[in-house]
């Protein structure tokens, strides 16, 4: 049977149109051909830079699937995102943010199929967040490329900011993915094959981003429904102040070290199937929770 290639869904953001660059090329590199991307920006978005990401995708050969305005609710994602899905159709979807590069133990082709052989409708992922070798959120140019200026990737989302770090990656059509792309209501990853999720988020601006989501989700101009990307956020912003500006590469807790693009870190099978079984949201405390539990679907 000719394998179909999944068709890729994407919410973006105003990010750096050479990110859009590096991260199209990235998942074409997998065999990605069909890209269905909504574009959503906040007010604050000045019209020229929404017009030069617009422009730049359209060199990329790739046609907005959508394009909106307005204010960055918790469900604006969730909404935009199943909307591209439904327009996608029957069949595999690959779903990834623009700051989010996914890496594979082994090609799309042979990946789908393996969760079709053992009866499963989604592929995880876990996610690995990639920083400068300095912890300071650097601006970067396309020229030396994300690889080089974020050459680190370590577990900053869940051990630091407590935030979810599994991921849908791959989702048949007749699975729904639930908010944040973090779970797919009865239907559970093969926790042995699992893909790693580069995170290139920590860069230049992102603390401005961060700022702006905690004061409009704290005054309600955005709608949450629960605090916890706002906790993230003050977490990440406290821990910078702590640290003069940077992420703290050296806490031995977030295990960060050189990683690429081109293969799976060394060990990562095992790493992220542990990572992944055990990880719990919270407690009302804000403290990690019990991993004695069964894993959340």
């Amino acid at each position: 049977m000719t394998f179909i290639p999944p068709t890729l869904v994407a919410v973006i953001g105003p990010v750096e149109p050479a990110l859009l660059a590096a991260w199209t090329a990235h998942y074409r590199r997998l065999g990605i051909e069909r890209f269905l991307l909504a574009f959503h920006f906040p007010d604050h978005v000045p019209d020229a830079q929404r017009h030069e990401l617009l422009a730049a995708t359209r060199a990329l050969g790739i046609v907005p699937t959508q394009v909106s305005t307005g204010p960055w609710h918790e469900h604006t994602n969730t909404e935009l995102r199943d909307g591209l899905r439904e327009k996608a159709g029957p069949g595999w979807h690959l779903i990834a943010d623009a700051d989010e590069f996914q890496t594979y133990p082994a090609p799309l082709a042979d990946v789908i199929a393996r969760a079709v052989g053992t009866a499963r409708r989604v592929v995880g992922g876990l996610m690995l967040d990639r920083v400068a070798a300095d912890g300071s959120l650097a601006p970067w140019r396309p020229g030396p490329g994300l690889e080089r200026a974020f050459p680190l990737g370590g577990h900053l989302t869940h051990r630091l900011l407590q935030g979810d770090p599994r991921k849908i990656v791959l989702a048949h059509s007749s699975a729904d993915v639930a908010s944040g792309n973090h779970r797919a209501s009865g239907h559970k990853p093969d926790p042995d094959t699992l893909a790693c999720v580069h995170h290139f988020k920590w860069r230049s601006g992102v603390l401005d981003d961060l700022r702006r989501r905690v004061e409009h989700f704290s005054s309600g101009a955005w709608a949450e429904h629960t605090p916890a990307v706002r906790s993230e956020a003050c977490r990440l912003l406290e821990h910078i102040d702590r640290h003069s500006g940077r992420i703290d590469v050296a806490d031995p807790r977030l295990a960060f070290r050189r990683v690429t693009l081109d293969r799976l870190p060394e060990g990562w099978a095992a790493e992220a199937a542990t990572i992944t079984t055990a990880w719990r949201p919270p407690t009302a405390q804000g403290q990690p929770g019990s991993t004695i539990s069964s894993p959340s679907p």
